[in-house]
């Protein structure tokens, strides 16, 4: 049957849809032997030769989500022109080739998600769904309500301004203070540039939870497959009964290199409204 490139690409477990578009306009993918560069152009897997990089497709019939702890100091892609270490490095057992559904910055930590099923991850991205994240961030210093209280209403970015969030003080400590950052937007270091703007100065971040899983226990650097179950629920399809089995809930992966428990695990209980300020 024919399809667009770029479904085909994506569905391969390539990239998402969008960075196929990329490959193909930058004459990455060939038919048959033949660079194609126009986006609306049409393919049957089935019965074209398709190469990406001079490597042909190969769509595999097995669909693999899963959640990855993304350690500090590892690039959200499938490579990196300075040879900096790729989350995929962590997942060594993973038969197939998966990449990210959606990306987090080098230094930041925590839940990220990975898969070889294009609809699913174009599902999860496209902005009409507002799947909501949520961050812990440790700042510097002490954080006044004030400065939370316009993270929460919006702040103004170079690039417009920010939707309402949801902003709680998670921990204060005696230098640095965790708050809780919840949005669901997807800007480019978006929670970074919201603390800046407020003259907060970020240590350290990490997600802790995306849409309706969490990170739970998981260990950094080490993954699990999601059950069917929590893939239906994250892309809001109608759940079957009760919920399935799925693969099983394993962890597997690198040992963290560090323990640190202020403030990374614990959910802040916010109060149910959409915009919330300095938590009591």
């Amino acid at each position: 049957m024919l399809e667009r490139l770029q479904k085909i690409i994506s569905a391969a477990g390539i990239t998402s849809r969008r960075a196929s578009e990329t490959l193909i306009q930058n004459g990455q993918v060939a038919v048959n032997g033949v660079v194609v560069t126009e986006l609306g152009t049409k393919a049957d897997p089935d019965k074209d030769t398709i190469t990406v990089d001079g490597k042909p497709l190969k769509i595999s019939a097995q669909r693999i989500h899963i959640l990855l702890n993304k350690p500090p100091g590892y690039i959200t892609a499938l490579k990196d022109s300075q040879s900096r270490p790729l989350v995929t490095d962590l997942l060594k057992d993973v038969p197939d080739r998966v990449y990210p559904v959606g990306r987090l910055d080098y230094n930041t930590e925590g839940l990220l998600l990975l898969t070889n099923d294009g609809e699913w991850a174009n599902r999860l991205m496209h902005p009409r769904h507002e799947i909501e994240k949520e961050y812990h961030v440790r700042v510097r210093g002490k954080v006044i309500d004030q400065q939370l209280k316009r993270m929460a209403d919006g702040v103004e970015l170079e690039d417009g301004m920010t939707a309402p969030a949801v902003v709680n003080l998670v921990k204060s400590g005696e230098q640095n203070d965790w708050i809780s950052v919840a949005i669901h937007e997807g800007r480019n270091r978006q929670v970074r540039r919201m603390c800046e703007a407020v003259s907060l100065s970020v240590v350290r971040l990490k997600r802790i939870r995306y849409g309706s899983l969490v990170l739970g226990t998981l260990r950094s650097g080490q993954f699990r497959y999601l059950t069917d179950a929590e893939v239906r629920e994250l892309a809001g399809e109608p759940q079957n009964g009760a919920a399935s089995a799925g693969r099983p809930r394993h962890e597997t992966g690198h040992k963290p290199a560090r323990s640190d428990k202020s403030g990374g695990s614990d959910r802040p209980k916010h109060s149910g409204g959409k915009v919330s300020g300095r938590r009591q």
